[in-house]
């Protein structure tokens, strides 16, 4: 299945070079990669994340016509009103995101997906439907919006909000959170990264890495919530964004059909191959995590819990698995656009089973 279009640069004549470098490769400007002015509050990292998502489609050439953004309820669920304007969009019912991107990407498997869902959206009454999703390996990227609060709703704790937590309106809160990580994890997803609104360069890596991914592409991003949890003890705020960030690996994404240069600190490096010929290039830290051990990055991911310790970066990576799409032989023609004799019983055909019913 292709997921970013192959088109190959043409090298422009030395007067036009200047106009060149203010397109991609598909001939598009950033501008036209934006969507409406954000109505969120001043300095949400869900603005931050909409940005990112907007300069790696626009830096890896996707055709914003053939992508389709889906969102629950909820201020993360706004954010796709922000970006890509002129592409497809469905605001779902709350937690339902992912039920209606499965049946809009199996409709049209051609179309690019992606969603944005939050921890409440998610990781409570859109759990089930998150779970079977990932079990079904869907084709697109999914992010979460993680500020461990309902922002809309005016700061109630969501799933994944600390242990001992204190909200001004919510009071403490005293139930362990939900690692999102972890249940993608456990649910057999095949890539699954953590990233931090206030890193912008990794995010950014971290969304070009996922498009290019087979089946279903997880990021958890920790978006701090300026207004209802911003304070400085809290683990989705920016002050212990900055101050805990523990890099698991740091890594650049390069796409098969530009040749991008880019610097590394020494180290060893490991290289993982994408289902479409794509690499991310890995940098082994200190850590050593290899994010194509499904066992250690739970283990990463429970001691990083256990701790409380704030990880980023790519937790795991498997592209052996068929998408929902390849596991059911949907083809090369979408079925939203296979015509009604191909799609349904013949008059004669309906009356017979009828009459075999009699």
């Amino acid at each position: 299945m292709t997921t970013l279009p192959v088109v190959k640069p043409v090298s422009p004549a030395p007067a036009a070079a200047a106009a060149v470098k203010k397109v991609n490769i598909i001939g598009l400007e950033r501008t036209d990669y934006k969507g409406a002015d954000s109505t969120l509050c001043a300095g949400c990292g869900h603005d931050s994340i909409a940005s990112q998502i907007i300069t790696a489609c626009y830096e890896v050439g996707l055709s914003p016509e053939r992508l389709i953004k889906f969102s629950g309820i909820g201020c993360s669920s706004k954010s796709p009103a922000y970006f890509m304007s002129r592409s497809f969009g469905i605001n779902t019912l709350h937690g339902r995101m992912a039920t209606v991107a499965t049946g809009a990407l199996t409709a049209n498997h051609k179309l690019n997906g992606i969603g944005v869902s939050g921890d409440g959206d998610t990781g409570s009454i859109g759990l089930g439907n998150f779970k079977h999703m990932l079990r079904r390996n869907v084709h697109m990227v999914y992010i979460i919006e993680n500020n461990g609060v309902y922002g809309l709703t005016k700061g109630q704790f969501s799933a994944t909000a600390d242990v001992g937590q204190e909200l001004k309106h919510a009071g403490r809160n005293e139930l362990p959170p939900i690692d999102l990580c972890l249940e993608a994890l456990a649910a057999d997803c095949g890539f699954v990264a953590r990233g931090f609104a206030g890193d912008p360069k990794q995010v950014v890596a971290l969304i070009k890495a996922a498009l290019s991914h087979r089946g279903t592409a997880v990021l958890d991003i920790i978006s701090p919530c300026v207004t209802f949890n911003n304070k400085d003890e809290s683990t989705k705020s920016y002050a212990w964004g900055k101050a805990n960030d523990e890099r698991i690996n740091d890594f650049t994404f390069v796409a098969p059909q530009v040749e991008i240069t880019a610097e590394f600190e020494p180290g060893e490096s490991k290289e993982v191959e994408l289902h479409d010929g794509s690499r991310i290039l890995l940098k082994r830290l200190d850590q050593g995590h290899n994010p194509t051990d499904r066992y250690a990055a739970m283990t990463l991911l429970q001691q990083a819990r256990e701790k409380q310790m704030f990880i980023t970066g790519l937790i795991y990576v498997d592209s052996s698995r068929e998408s929902l799409a390849e596991h059911e032989n949907l083809g090369d023609v979408p079925l939203a656009r296979l015509p009604n004799e191909k799609l349904r019983p013949s008059k004669d055909t309906l009356q017979k089973i009828m009459a075999s019913m009699a």
